[in-house]
């Protein structure tokens, strides 16, 4: 596990979040521990690193 931190595209504040690095593929739905507003999580892991991240407002 690994500490990411990202800007919430809401309320624009950052907030962090544990990254498994073991899984090259990860996508799911977490709420801003800011605003509540949810977030769709796109990350990608390769070679232990975290090679893309992505952090996207659901529009409600």
């Amino acid at each position: 596990m690994e500490e990411h931190f990202f800007q919430c595209p809401y309320c624009w504040e950052e907030i962090s979040m544990l990254v498994d690095m073991s899984q090259s593929s990860q996508s799911y739905i977490e709420d801003c521990e800011v605003c509540c507003n949810p977030i769709q999580i796109n990350i990608c892991v390769a070679d232990q690193l975290i090679s893309t991240f992505e952090a996207i407002s659901i529009e409600q």
